[in-house]
């Protein structure tokens, strides 16, 4: 008599990477990435806060995550979209792709120079980022980001674009 218990039954254990495993390899993904072309580190500048997370940290991650989830989205329907046409289907999910990652990118660097201004530790910085050192992360543009979110005044005589949109984010709360 056979078993019909899951665990008894070789042939229905996952395969997928799990445990241990995958976290070795998302950390060697995380170190194999190449610093910033311009990283830029923060002057500490402390703003007094209570415990609570200043809202508009909270608005910048709702505003990313909800424009990381829209290219993801879309770089999943694109297989029945353009399924049958692999140049179209590879332009197009890299592009969705790639913007997704942009704005990570954006959203992880601009939370970072956020800390690095609150004069975090940076080895507490480093452990949270999973990375040896900021760079990889904290950019021109993330703190121009940053500069738009917190109401800063930028260091240009013309606004960067990047704080335009901080600015609009802190704003609408999005």
């Amino acid at each position: 008599m056979t078993s019909t218990h899951l665990r008894k039954r070789p042939q229905r254990r996952s395969e997928k990477p799990h445990g241990p495993q995958q976290t070795a390899g998302l950390q060697q993904i995380r170190d194999a990435l190449p610093p910033a072309p311009a990283p830029c580190t923060v002057e500490p500048a402390p703003r007094s806060v209570g415990e609570e997370v200043p809202p508009e940290l909270l608005a910048l991650v709702t505003h990313h995550c909800r424009r990381i989830n829209a290219y993801l989205a879309r770089a999943q329907h694109l297989q029945t979209v353009h399924g049958d046409s692999m140049r179209q289907w590879q332009r197009l999910v890299l592009y969705a792709l790639t913007d997704a990652l942009a704005h990570n990118h954006l959203l992880v660097g601009t939370l970072a120079a956020y800390l690095q201004r609150q004069d975090l530790d940076p080895d507490l910085l480093c452990r949270y980022l999973q990375s040896p050192d900021p760079d990889r992360y904290i950019t021109r543009e993330a703190v121009q980001h940053l500069d738009g979110l917190t109401g800063a005044v930028p260091e240009e005589a013309a606004e960067p674009i990047r704080t335009v949109v901080g600015r609009h984010v802190a704003r609408d709360g999005i």
